[in-house]
Protein backbone atom coordinates (compact mmCIF):
# COMPACT_ATOMS: atom_id res chain seq x y z
CA UNK A 1 0.00 0.00 0.00
CA UNK A 2 1.16 3.27 -0.76
CA UNK A 3 2.55 5.80 1.74
CA UNK A 4 0.09 9.03 2.21
CA UNK A 5 0.98 12.18 2.08
CA UNK A 6 1.40 13.93 5.08
CA UNK A 7 -0.35 17.02 5.13
CA UNK A 8 1.57 20.32 4.16
CA UNK A 9 2.26 23.02 7.07
CA UNK A 10 0.34 25.71 5.04
CA UNK A 11 -2.83 24.26 6.21
CA UNK A 12 -2.85 24.88 10.08
CA UNK A 13 -4.49 27.77 8.97
CA UNK A 14 -7.25 25.76 7.44
CA UNK A 15 -7.63 23.55 10.50
CA UNK A 16 -7.42 26.82 12.38
CA UNK A 17 -9.84 28.45 11.25
CA UNK A 18 -12.61 25.60 11.58
CA UNK A 19 -11.51 24.82 15.17
CA UNK A 20 -12.17 28.64 16.01
CA UNK A 21 -16.25 27.86 16.70
CA UNK A 22 -16.90 29.40 19.94
CA UNK A 23 -20.19 27.64 21.17
CA UNK A 24 -22.56 29.44 21.86
CA UNK A 25 -23.94 26.87 24.87
CA UNK A 26 -21.31 24.24 25.56
CA UNK A 27 -22.72 20.96 26.31
CA UNK A 28 -22.10 21.16 29.45
CA UNK A 29 -23.74 24.13 29.77
CA UNK A 30 -27.07 23.55 28.03
CA UNK A 31 -30.02 26.26 28.14
CA UNK A 32 -33.39 25.25 28.75
CA UNK A 33 -33.90 25.88 24.79
CA UNK A 34 -31.31 23.66 24.34
CA UNK A 35 -31.64 21.32 26.11
CA UNK A 36 -29.56 17.52 24.77
CA UNK A 37 -31.72 15.16 23.67
CA UNK A 38 -31.52 11.82 26.33
CA UNK A 39 -30.15 9.85 23.85
CA UNK A 40 -29.76 7.07 26.65
CA UNK A 41 -33.67 6.98 26.16
CA UNK A 42 -35.24 4.06 25.33
CA UNK A 43 -38.00 4.77 21.64
CA UNK A 44 -41.10 5.13 22.13
CA UNK A 45 -43.46 1.93 21.42
CA UNK A 46 -43.15 0.64 17.89
CA UNK A 47 -40.82 3.11 17.40
CA UNK A 48 -43.33 5.50 17.33
CA UNK A 49 -45.92 6.99 19.32
CA UNK A 50 -45.81 10.77 20.60
CA UNK A 51 -47.89 13.59 19.89
CA UNK A 52 -50.14 14.05 16.63
CA UNK A 53 -48.89 14.94 13.76
CA UNK A 54 -48.85 18.71 12.68
CA UNK A 55 -52.38 19.30 11.20
CA UNK A 56 -50.02 20.56 7.75
CA UNK A 57 -47.96 17.60 7.58
CA UNK A 58 -50.91 14.92 8.58
CA UNK A 59 -53.13 16.55 5.29
CA UNK A 60 -49.89 15.56 2.89
CA UNK A 61 -49.88 12.55 4.45
CA UNK A 62 -53.75 12.06 3.89
CA UNK A 63 -53.35 13.60 0.15
CA UNK A 64 -50.84 10.78 -0.56
CA UNK A 65 -52.83 7.67 0.76
CA UNK A 66 -51.27 7.62 4.09
CA UNK A 67 -53.14 7.26 7.25
CA UNK A 68 -51.36 9.77 9.54
CA UNK A 69 -52.64 8.37 12.56
CA UNK A 70 -50.75 4.97 12.00
CA UNK A 71 -47.26 6.87 11.07
CA UNK A 72 -45.85 7.07 14.42
CA UNK A 73 -47.01 3.82 15.05
CA UNK A 74 -44.37 2.46 12.27
CA UNK A 75 -46.88 2.84 9.21
CA UNK A 76 -43.74 4.59 8.48
CA UNK A 77 -41.68 0.82 7.73
CA UNK A 78 -43.76 0.56 5.00
CA UNK A 79 -41.96 1.38 1.73
CA UNK A 80 -44.31 0.32 -0.82
CA UNK A 81 -43.57 2.54 -3.93
CA UNK A 82 -47.72 3.33 -4.46
CA UNK A 83 -47.15 5.71 -0.52
CA UNK A 84 -43.50 6.12 -1.25
CA UNK A 85 -43.47 9.81 -1.69
CA UNK A 86 -40.19 10.93 -4.04
CA UNK A 87 -41.27 13.89 -5.94
CA UNK A 88 -39.63 17.50 -4.89
CA UNK A 89 -42.68 19.14 -3.35
CA UNK A 90 -43.79 15.57 -1.57
CA UNK A 91 -41.05 15.81 1.58
CA UNK A 92 -42.38 14.90 4.69
CA UNK A 93 -40.58 13.84 8.28
CA UNK A 94 -42.40 14.07 11.36
CA UNK A 95 -40.60 14.18 14.85
CA UNK A 96 -40.97 10.54 16.18
CA UNK A 97 -39.46 11.88 19.52
CA UNK A 98 -36.99 8.84 21.12
CA UNK A 99 -36.52 7.16 18.12
CA UNK A 100 -33.07 7.70 17.55
CA UNK A 101 -31.70 6.46 20.64
CA UNK A 102 -27.69 5.60 21.42
CA UNK A 103 -28.12 1.93 20.46
CA UNK A 104 -29.87 3.04 17.11
CA UNK A 105 -27.52 5.17 16.38
CA UNK A 106 -24.62 3.09 16.81
CA UNK A 107 -26.26 0.33 14.82
CA UNK A 108 -26.76 2.87 11.53
CA UNK A 109 -25.13 1.55 8.10
CA UNK A 110 -23.84 4.00 5.29
CA UNK A 111 -25.88 3.82 2.49
CA UNK A 112 -25.19 2.03 -0.61
CA UNK A 113 -23.94 4.38 -3.04
CA UNK A 114 -21.54 6.03 -1.44
CA UNK A 115 -18.72 4.04 -2.69
CA UNK A 116 -20.20 2.61 -6.02
CA UNK A 117 -19.27 4.34 -8.49
CA UNK A 118 -16.28 4.37 -11.25
CA UNK A 119 -14.95 7.52 -12.92
CA UNK A 120 -16.56 7.01 -16.61
CA UNK A 121 -16.02 10.30 -18.19
CA UNK A 122 -13.15 11.06 -20.72
CA UNK A 123 -11.42 14.60 -21.47
CA UNK A 124 -11.91 15.79 -17.88
CA UNK A 125 -10.30 13.04 -15.74
CA UNK A 126 -6.98 13.45 -14.21
CA UNK A 127 -4.82 10.13 -13.06
CA UNK A 128 -6.19 8.76 -9.85
CA UNK A 129 -4.62 10.69 -6.61
CA UNK A 130 -2.25 9.17 -3.97
CA UNK A 131 -4.49 8.31 -1.11
CA UNK A 132 -4.15 10.74 2.33
CA UNK A 133 -4.71 8.75 4.89
CA UNK A 134 -7.45 10.59 7.04
CA UNK A 135 -6.81 11.74 9.99
CA UNK A 136 -8.96 11.40 13.40
CA UNK A 137 -10.42 15.27 14.46
CA UNK A 138 -8.76 16.93 17.79
CA UNK A 139 -11.91 15.92 20.79
CA UNK A 140 -14.18 17.40 22.10
CA UNK A 141 -15.66 18.05 18.69
CA UNK A 142 -17.45 21.25 19.70
CA UNK A 143 -14.28 23.04 20.22
CA UNK A 144 -12.14 21.84 17.17
CA UNK A 145 -15.34 20.94 13.95
CA UNK A 146 -18.68 22.12 15.72
CA UNK A 147 -20.61 22.97 12.19
CA UNK A 148 -19.56 19.13 11.63
CA UNK A 149 -22.63 15.80 12.36
CA UNK A 150 -23.99 13.13 11.84
CA UNK A 151 -27.36 12.80 9.60
CA UNK A 152 -29.46 9.64 10.81
CA UNK A 153 -32.29 8.34 8.30
CA UNK A 154 -34.22 5.27 7.98
CA UNK A 155 -34.24 3.58 4.52
CA UNK A 156 -36.01 0.07 2.86
CA UNK A 157 -32.39 -1.40 3.43
CA UNK A 158 -32.18 -0.04 7.39
CA UNK A 159 -31.27 2.41 9.79
CA UNK A 160 -28.79 4.54 7.44
CA UNK A 161 -25.91 7.11 8.40
CA UNK A 162 -24.53 10.15 6.68
CA UNK A 163 -22.11 13.47 7.64
CA UNK A 164 -23.19 17.01 7.54
CA UNK A 165 -21.84 20.69 7.88
CA UNK A 166 -24.39 23.47 9.32
CA UNK A 167 -24.63 26.48 6.94
CA UNK A 168 -25.40 29.84 7.22
CA UNK A 169 -28.61 31.41 6.20
CA UNK A 170 -28.64 34.51 4.28
CA UNK A 171 -32.05 35.47 5.73
CA UNK A 172 -31.67 34.48 9.49
CA UNK A 173 -28.50 35.83 9.91
CA UNK A 174 -26.98 34.12 13.32
CA UNK A 175 -30.09 32.12 13.59
CA UNK A 176 -29.67 29.27 10.63
CA UNK A 177 -31.38 25.48 10.60
CA UNK A 178 -29.54 24.45 7.37
CA UNK A 179 -27.68 21.83 7.15
CA UNK A 180 -25.47 21.08 3.94
CA UNK A 181 -25.24 17.34 2.62
CA UNK A 182 -25.55 15.01 -0.34
CA UNK A 183 -28.58 14.80 -2.06
CA UNK A 184 -28.20 10.36 -1.66
CA UNK A 185 -28.33 10.79 1.86
CA UNK A 186 -31.84 12.35 1.65
CA UNK A 187 -33.70 10.82 -1.29
CA UNK A 188 -33.22 7.18 -3.32
CA UNK A 189 -32.68 8.89 -6.71
CA UNK A 190 -34.39 7.06 -9.61
CA UNK A 191 -35.08 3.86 -7.77
CA UNK A 192 -37.21 5.71 -4.74
CA UNK A 193 -38.53 8.93 -2.77
CA UNK A 194 -37.18 10.45 0.23
CA UNK A 195 -35.49 8.52 3.12
CA UNK A 196 -37.28 9.05 6.63
CA UNK A 197 -36.62 9.90 10.19
CA UNK A 198 -33.91 12.24 9.15
CA UNK A 199 -32.06 14.12 11.61
CA UNK A 200 -28.77 15.67 12.04
CA UNK A 201 -26.54 15.50 15.41
CA UNK A 202 -24.06 18.12 15.34
CA UNK A 203 -20.69 16.99 16.87
CA UNK A 204 -21.87 13.44 17.67
CA UNK A 205 -19.93 11.57 19.95
CA UNK A 206 -17.93 14.78 21.03
CA UNK A 207 -15.54 12.57 23.26
CA UNK A 208 -14.83 10.03 20.30
CA UNK A 209 -15.53 7.23 22.88
CA UNK A 210 -15.07 3.76 21.23
CA UNK A 211 -18.36 1.82 21.14
CA UNK A 212 -17.66 0.27 24.47
CA UNK A 213 -17.58 2.93 26.17
CA UNK A 214 -20.76 4.78 24.39
CA UNK A 215 -22.66 2.33 25.80
CA UNK A 216 -22.01 4.23 29.29
CA UNK A 217 -22.00 7.38 27.88
CA UNK A 218 -23.95 10.31 29.22
CA UNK A 219 -26.44 11.99 26.76
CA UNK A 220 -24.44 14.84 26.55
CA UNK A 221 -21.84 13.15 25.30
CA UNK A 222 -23.79 11.11 22.34
CA UNK A 223 -24.88 14.23 21.09
CA UNK A 224 -24.26 17.26 22.99
CA UNK A 225 -26.64 19.61 20.82
CA UNK A 226 -29.54 16.93 20.76
CA UNK A 227 -31.08 16.14 17.60
CA UNK A 228 -32.43 18.39 14.63
CA UNK A 229 -34.81 16.59 12.82
CA UNK A 230 -35.43 17.96 8.90
CA UNK A 231 -38.44 19.50 8.49
CA UNK A 232 -37.60 20.24 4.85
CA UNK A 233 -35.19 19.47 1.80
CA UNK A 234 -33.84 19.97 -0.86
CA UNK A 235 -31.76 17.96 -3.52
CA UNK A 236 -31.22 18.88 -7.56
CA UNK A 237 -34.09 17.89 -9.86
CA UNK A 238 -31.12 15.65 -11.66
CA UNK A 239 -30.32 13.40 -8.34
CA UNK A 240 -34.62 12.74 -8.03
CA UNK A 241 -34.85 11.75 -11.80
CA UNK A 242 -31.45 10.05 -12.23
CA UNK A 243 -29.80 9.02 -9.22
CA UNK A 244 -27.82 6.80 -8.27
CA UNK A 245 -26.12 6.61 -12.01
CA UNK A 246 -23.30 8.12 -13.23
CA UNK A 247 -25.23 10.97 -15.05
CA UNK A 248 -26.10 12.09 -11.75
CA UNK A 249 -23.27 11.93 -8.73
CA UNK A 250 -22.45 15.86 -10.28
CA UNK A 251 -26.05 17.28 -8.57
CA UNK A 252 -25.54 14.97 -5.57
CA UNK A 253 -26.13 17.91 -3.22
CA UNK A 254 -29.14 18.34 -0.93
CA UNK A 255 -29.95 21.36 1.73
CA UNK A 256 -32.11 20.63 4.83
CA UNK A 257 -34.06 22.58 6.93
CA UNK A 258 -33.77 21.31 10.76
CA UNK A 259 -35.50 22.13 14.37
CA UNK A 260 -34.93 20.53 17.54
CA UNK A 261 -36.25 17.83 18.78
CA UNK A 262 -36.99 19.94 22.02
CA UNK A 263 -36.56 23.42 22.53
CA UNK A 264 -36.47 26.08 20.68
CA UNK A 265 -33.64 27.82 19.68
CA UNK A 266 -32.19 27.70 16.39
CA UNK A 267 -29.51 25.26 15.33
CA UNK A 268 -26.78 28.06 14.44
CA UNK A 269 -27.56 29.58 18.01
CA UNK A 270 -27.25 26.63 20.26
CA UNK A 271 -23.77 25.30 18.17
CA UNK A 272 -22.71 28.73 17.81
CA UNK A 273 -21.79 28.02 14.42
CA UNK A 274 -22.24 28.32 10.85
CA UNK A 275 -20.05 28.23 7.86
CA UNK A 276 -20.94 30.46 4.32
CA UNK A 277 -21.25 28.22 1.25
CA UNK A 278 -18.84 29.04 -2.04
CA UNK A 279 -21.00 28.73 -4.82
CA UNK A 280 -18.50 30.11 -7.31
CA UNK A 281 -17.38 26.69 -8.25
CA UNK A 282 -13.61 27.32 -8.45
CA UNK A 283 -11.26 25.74 -11.16
CA UNK A 284 -9.48 22.26 -9.60
CA UNK A 285 -6.38 24.65 -10.44
CA UNK A 286 -7.56 27.69 -8.65
CA UNK A 287 -9.46 26.54 -5.49
CA UNK A 288 -6.33 25.77 -3.79
CA UNK A 289 -6.09 23.39 -0.63
CA UNK A 290 -9.49 21.34 0.41
CA UNK A 291 -10.25 19.67 3.20
CA UNK A 292 -13.15 17.25 3.55
CA UNK A 293 -14.92 16.11 7.13
CA UNK A 294 -17.09 13.53 8.03
CA UNK A 295 -17.81 10.20 9.84
CA UNK A 296 -16.73 7.53 8.06
CA UNK A 297 -18.23 4.45 8.40
CA UNK A 298 -17.39 1.37 6.32
CA UNK A 299 -14.31 -0.72 7.15
CA UNK A 300 -12.18 0.05 8.58
CA UNK A 301 -13.89 2.28 10.30
CA UNK A 302 -16.81 2.39 12.45
CA UNK A 303 -18.81 5.50 12.17
CA UNK A 304 -18.01 6.35 15.89
CA UNK A 305 -15.27 8.59 14.73
CA UNK A 306 -14.98 12.17 12.66
CA UNK A 307 -11.99 12.18 10.64
CA UNK A 308 -10.68 14.57 8.38
CA UNK A 309 -8.43 15.05 4.48
CA UNK A 310 -6.88 17.78 3.45
CA UNK A 311 -5.70 17.63 -0.43
CA UNK A 312 -5.50 19.81 -3.36
CA UNK A 313 -8.58 18.57 -6.51
CA UNK A 314 -8.25 17.51 -9.28
CA UNK A 315 -11.05 16.31 -11.87
CA UNK A 316 -13.06 13.64 -11.91
CA UNK A 317 -15.54 13.36 -14.80
CA UNK A 318 -18.44 10.57 -14.16
CA UNK A 319 -20.24 10.87 -17.51
CA UNK A 320 -20.17 12.39 -20.76
CA UNK A 321 -21.63 15.89 -21.09
CA UNK A 322 -21.72 16.40 -17.52
CA UNK A 323 -20.11 18.94 -14.82
CA UNK A 324 -16.44 17.45 -13.82
CA UNK A 325 -15.86 17.00 -10.06
CA UNK A 326 -13.54 17.97 -7.19
CA UNK A 327 -11.82 14.89 -6.73
CA UNK A 328 -9.07 14.21 -3.82
CA UNK A 329 -6.75 11.34 -2.02
CA UNK A 330 -8.34 10.30 1.12
CA UNK A 331 -9.18 7.50 3.04
CA UNK A 332 -12.74 7.87 4.60
CA UNK A 333 -15.31 5.49 3.66
CA UNK A 334 -18.58 5.14 3.22
CA UNK A 335 -20.73 7.42 5.86
CA UNK A 336 -18.44 10.43 5.43
CA UNK A 337 -20.94 10.80 2.22
CA UNK A 338 -22.52 14.49 2.86
CA UNK A 339 -19.67 15.69 4.82
CA UNK A 340 -18.48 19.17 4.03
CA UNK A 341 -15.66 20.03 2.03
CA UNK A 342 -13.97 23.11 3.30
CA UNK A 343 -11.58 25.91 1.57
CA UNK A 344 -9.56 28.91 3.05
CA UNK A 345 -11.56 31.99 1.09
CA UNK A 346 -9.54 34.88 0.13
CA UNK A 347 -10.67 36.93 3.20
CA UNK A 348 -9.25 33.78 5.24
CA UNK A 349 -12.11 32.83 6.98
CA UNK A 350 -13.52 29.22 5.81
CA UNK A 351 -16.14 28.32 3.84
CA UNK A 352 -17.55 25.14 2.08
CA UNK A 353 -17.21 24.56 -1.24
CA UNK A 354 -18.10 20.90 -1.59
CA UNK A 355 -19.48 17.71 0.14
CA UNK A 356 -18.43 13.86 -0.20
CA UNK A 357 -20.60 12.21 -2.55
CA UNK A 358 -18.44 9.07 -4.22
CA UNK A 359 -15.39 7.25 -3.88
CA UNK A 360 -14.07 4.36 -5.83
CA UNK A 361 -15.85 0.93 -6.14
CA UNK A 362 -13.49 -2.00 -4.13
CA UNK A 363 -11.51 1.14 -2.56
CA UNK A 364 -10.76 3.93 -0.35
CA UNK A 365 -8.18 6.09 -1.99
CA UNK A 366 -10.04 9.26 -3.06
CA UNK A 367 -13.40 11.31 -2.42
CA UNK A 368 -15.10 13.32 -4.72
CA UNK A 369 -18.17 15.81 -4.35
CA UNK A 370 -19.94 17.95 -7.13
CA UNK A 371 -19.08 21.79 -7.35
CA UNK A 372 -21.32 23.89 -6.54
CA UNK A 373 -22.70 26.53 -8.61
CA UNK A 374 -26.00 27.88 -9.75
CA UNK A 375 -28.18 24.89 -8.88
CA UNK A 376 -27.00 23.98 -5.79
CA UNK A 377 -27.49 28.01 -4.78
CA UNK A 378 -30.89 28.06 -5.82
CA UNK A 379 -31.27 24.72 -3.62
CA UNK A 380 -29.83 27.09 -0.80
CA UNK A 381 -31.92 30.20 -1.82
CA UNK A 382 -35.40 27.70 -2.21
CA UNK A 383 -34.69 26.49 1.21
CA UNK A 384 -33.82 29.84 2.88
CA UNK A 385 -36.82 31.77 0.98
CA UNK A 386 -39.45 29.07 2.45
CA UNK A 387 -38.39 29.62 6.05
CA UNK A 388 -37.70 33.41 5.82
CA UNK A 389 -39.58 35.22 8.46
Amino acid sequence: MRSARPLPAVLGGLALALALTATACGPTEPTPDAKPVDASSPAAAGEGGGAALPKDLADKLKKHGVDPDKWKGGAWKNWDKETWLREAQDFVNPVIEGLWDTERMKSAKSPDPTIAATAGGAGGTDPTPRPVRAQREKTPYHKNAAPVGKIFFDSPQGHMVCSGTIVKDPRRPGKSNMVWTAGHCVHAGQKGGWYRNITFVPAYNDLGKSAAALNNAQPHEVAPYGQYWADWAVTSGDWIQRGGTNAAWPYDYAVLHVKPERGRKSLEETVGVALPVDFSAPTHAAAGYMGAWGYPAAPPYNGLIMHKCIDRPTRLTTAPATPTMYRIGCTMTGGSSGGGWIRTMPNGKPALVSNTSIGPAGGNGWLAGPQLGRGAKDAHEMVSKKFAR
